[in-house]
């Protein structure tokens, strides 16, 4: 067993936190060492498997990151970006390779990022799935091979419970368009229209998100000219391929030198 990657689970308590827990739980080439909750969860001191119901895994959730991160070789950290831009800190300060599938990052999150990984790696990505990835690398071709006579519009559905919008996926989408017309994203967005809006101006690329039920995540690149289309089409049913993503990300990142990657970096996209 001492030859196994011992990962820390932040946010154990979360879906993706319990996601995360029962593949590692079953996996032979990764361990639990660690779960994370904030002070005053009513699952700190527990036994994570007991818990969850699943029968004692031998490991207790705390509250303590940097003691935890300490035993680890890696973090798996989809919690939210205040907290994430904490753990980064700390998981620098442990060596431990960061894995951040955190969504809702503004840029000063990212700024603090880009100072940890100056001591660790960090793998951040706004989805990780090989197949968003594909995609995004798609978007990306076809954007660049595309004029702007061709609309590029985003569109992504999730459940009723997530806070931030467009998603991180979209958003990472958007940005995969914006570089392959050799432009700013930050220039070029358009997120939402409501009123009276008037005509869509060339070159804009578009956003428009869809929350409700228990969707896991659907998204959509839609190239839309006078007379057809282009769209290409991603749908997740399960939210385990973000997880298998992740472990699959810790394991990359052991033995990389200090520095932000992506899932692009661990997919050798």
């Amino acid at each position: 067993m001492s030859n196994l990657t011992g990962i820390v689970v932040t946010g154990a308590s979360g879906k993706m936190g319990q996601m995360l827990v029962r593949m590692i739980a079953a996996s032979d080439k990764v361990k639990l060492v660690g779960c994370i909750e904030r002070s005053g969860h009513a699952w700190v001191g527990r036994d994570i498997g007991e818990a969850m119901g699943l029968g004692a895994l031998g490991v207790e959730v705390s509250d303590d990151p940097l003691e935890a991160f300490a035993r680890a070789q890696a973090v798996v950290d989809f919690t939210s970006p205040a907290a994430s831009v904490d753990f980064a800190a700390l998981a620098a300060q442990a060596r431990a390779v960061h894995v951040v599938g955190t969504t809702g990052l503004e840029p000063e999150h990212h700024r603090r990022l880009d100072l940890a990984a100056h001591h660790a790696v960090i793998i951040q990505a706004g989805n990780m799935s090989l197949g968003v990835n594909l995609l995004t690398r798609l978007t990306q071709k076809v954007a660049q091979a595309l004029d702007v006579d061709w609309d590029i519009e985003i569109v992504e559905a999730h459940h009723r419970m997530k806070v931030d919008a467009p998603s991180g996926t979209a958003l990472m989408l958007g940005q995969a368009a914006a570089d392959g017309r050799g432009v700013a994203l930050d220039e070029a967005i358009v997120s939402g229209r409501d009123g009276i809006t008037g005509a869509r101006a060339k070159g804009t690329i578009g956003f428009s998100a869809i929350r409700g039920g228990d969707i896991v995540g659907e998204h959509d690149v839609i190239f839309a000219a006078d007379g057809e289309r282009i769209v290409l089409r991603h749908i997740a049913t399960d939210r385990a391929i973000f997880a298998r993503g992740a472990l699959r990300a810790a394991l990359w990142g052991q033995g990389q030198k200090p520095g932000r990657y992506d899932m692009m970096d661990v997919l050798g996209l």
